[in-house]
């Protein structure tokens, strides 16, 4: 997810703003700044917590739930790998 938040703000702010606890939010994960200029940050939730957002809490451009694939190889395993 997405969410703007004040300059230095915690992972705890984020999962504030968002109306979730902190045992939502993945803490391995972090608080990524996204563009700290603007104050938007990425932060990783489940799908399950991602529903549960207050839609209050996304009310600026840029907010909101985005998706996180799992990266994987491409193509056939080399031989040795």
């Amino acid at each position: 997810m997405t969410v703007r938040l004040p300059r230095d703000a915690t992972l705890a702010a984020a999962a504030r703003k968002l109306g979730l606890s902190e045992d939502d939010v993945d803490a391995g994960y972090g608080l990524v700044p996204l563009d700290p200029a603007t104050g938007l940050y990425g932060v990783r939730v489940s799908d399950e917590a991602a529903r549960r957002v207050r839609p209050e809490a996304l009310t600026e451009e840029g907010e909101g739930v985005h998706a996180d694939p799992r990266i994987e190889p491409f193509g056939p395993p080399r031989p040795g790998t």
